[in-house]
């Protein structure tokens, strides 16, 4: 494949039209808020303490979350050697490698920059995949940290969690006020925050599944292997269908920033899922491999 990565200006459209939807909501949600007698002042202190929390810890809390911890190449020197060579080959400064010790197979990558990235496998992708195939794994997650799509999805986020915290504040709030019809506000309050979070939790998901086609396709770029990296997916959702669900409970916090949700098949949350339908994302994949369609196809 001759083709080159040139980024995604779907999925850079989409993050900022997201943002924008959501800022508006969230001035709305503020205004409402305050005009049920929450002042400007604390709103602005606890929304602005949040956010910078996020920034700063958000990486920090996904490897906290993940109990991924820093491998180095002496123990790990394969997987390093792909991280490095991939990282090259594409302009992208080696971003550190981690290793979360557990049998659900899959891969994410963190990081509020492509200097301050990281990229983590678990064990168990290690024993499912072979060399080309985790290669086109990790050609995946260095297409997010290049696209920057897991800042904005982790940012995405802020306005969801603002939303529920600042709700319960103004409820406090409201029932402090002797000026103010307490059921009102009440009832008030809990709309504009399921509005919010309802919002929310739909762009975020809009976000989250076309990045995942995005990154597959400039993974699938970046290796030249289309078919690898539908082959790592297709094992990947295998294994994963015959994992015990307590085992998927301990790492389904990380779903949306996994290469595939660790989902059991009869699960609802797959009608909520963060990620696209694996047979679809495979038929374009393949589709790349046979050339032809995925100009149509694919997310450009």
């Amino acid at each position: 494949m001759a083709e080159h990565w040139k980024g995604d200006a779907g999925l850079s459209a989409r993050m900022i039209l997201s943002f924008v939807i959501l800022g508006i909501l969230y001035v709305v949600f503020l205004s409402i808020l305050h005009y049920l007698g929450v002042g400007y002042i604390p709103l602005a202190i606890i929304a602005s303490a949040m956010i910078l929390a996020q920034w700063y810890f958000s990486d920090k809390i996904v490897l906290w979350s993940s109990g991924a911890k820093l491998v180095s190449k002496e123990e790990y020197p394969k997987l390093h050697e792909i991280v490095e060579r991939l990282s090259t080959q594409n302009g992208l400064p080696k971003p550190k490698v981690a290793m979360v010790n557990s049998p659900v197979p899959n891969a994410f990558a963190t990081g509020k920059s492509a200097k301050s990235s990281l990229v983590a496998v678990t064990t168990g992708i290690l024993d499912l995949l072979d060399n080309d195939e985790l290669e086109a794994v990790i050609a995946h997650e260095l297409s997010h940290v290049r696209s920057r799509d897991v800042l904005v999805l982790t940012l995405a986020s802020v306005f969801s969690t603002v939303a529920w915290y600042l709700a319960q504040f103004g409820f406090f709030g409201g029932l402090q006020s002797r000026n103010r019809n307490t059921a009102g506000i009440t009832v008030i309050v809990v709309l504009v925050a399921i509005t919010t979070w309802i919002v929310s939790f739909l762009i975020i998901r809009a976000i989250s599944r076309y990045r995942e086609y995005s990154a597959d396709r400039g993974g699938a770029i970046m290796t030249g292997k289309p078919d690898k990296l539908a082959n790592a997916l297709l094992k990947i959702s295998g294994k994963i269908g015959s994992i015990p669900p307590k085992e998927l409970e301990h790492v389904q916090k990380l779903n949306a920033f996994f290469i595939i949700p660790a989902l059991s098949g009869s699960s609802i949350a797959n009608l909520f899922s963060t990620h696209p339908p694996v047979e679809k994302r495979v038929q374009k994949l393949m589709e790349m491999k046979s050339g032809g369609k995925n100009k149509s196809n694919y997310p450009t």
